[in-house]
């Protein structure tokens, strides 16, 4: 029987409006490094990935000045305009070494905080699945339902999860998932894609410190986190 490999994706081809910063988010300062090379080093360190598959920019200036871009592991191919467009592309550049029933961990690169622990947690609960799964928080907070900026209901949050990543699946299930649904405006991440083709999605447990860099503020958590863990 051919070993399982595991492939980590990165779609790393959004600008980040939200940062208003002069570059898109995954090549602002963070700890020495950019965010996107803190990112694709926790990866790295897990020791478990065939191949990491970088989707950037076409347009993009930045990547190439960077020292990891230059990793013998790691593979860049085109961002598209839309997250899903990008993973597709990423795992169309990993066909000739990546077998159907093989694993791919798509990852943000804008969650740097992500732990070798928590990959291999989600590895471990999911290798034996047939379709995959997703780190996810459960919800904690009092969740209301508004309109018009009124509430309509209070939703019962023990229902509720925050959709984190890495997000794993086969990759023959999630090359499939993409195809079908592609421009389809409720696929926003890889497991809403799995989903629509009536994949069965597990949910792993994952941890708060992993959080996606999407606002000014959220750097400095993310700066203070890292170091929790490298301390």
């Amino acid at each position: 029987m051919q070993a399982t490999n595991y492939f980590a994706v990165i779609p790393a081809a959004g600008v980040g409006k939200r940062m208003q910063a002069n570059k898109p988010k995954q090549y602002l300062p963070l700890r020495g490094k950019t965010v996107i090379e803190q990112t694709l080093s926790q990866l790295l360190n897990a020791k478990i990935f065939t191949k990491l598959a970088v989707a950037i920019s076409v347009e993009d200036p930045y990547w190439e000045t960077l020292a990891i871009a230059k990793h013998p592991n790691i593979i860049r191919a085109d961002g598209g305009k839309e997250r899903a467009d990008s993973v597709l592309s990423a795992l169309k550049s990993l066909q000739t070494q990546a077998q159907a029933d093989d694993w791919v961990l798509v990852h943000d690169a804008a969650r740097p905080c992500v732990s070798t622990k928590e990959i291999h947690t989600l590895i471990a609960r999911l290798k034996h699945e047939d379709y995959g799964g997703i780190l996810a928080l459960a919800s904690h907070d009092t969740l209301k339902q508004v309109k018009h900026d009124i509430i309509s209901s209070t939703i019962d949050r023990t229902t509720i999860w925050r959709a984190l990543t890495p997000q794993m699946f086969r990759y023959g299930v999630l090359k499939q998932a993409l195809e079908q649904t592609t421009g389809n405006p409720a696929v926003t991440d890889e497991a809403s894609a799995v989903e629509l083709i009536g994949g069965l999605v597990k949910i792993v447990a994952g941890a708060s410190e992993n959080i996606k860099i999407t606002r000014p503020e959220d750097l400095a958590l993310a700066e203070f986190y890292l170091e929790q863990q490298h301390d």
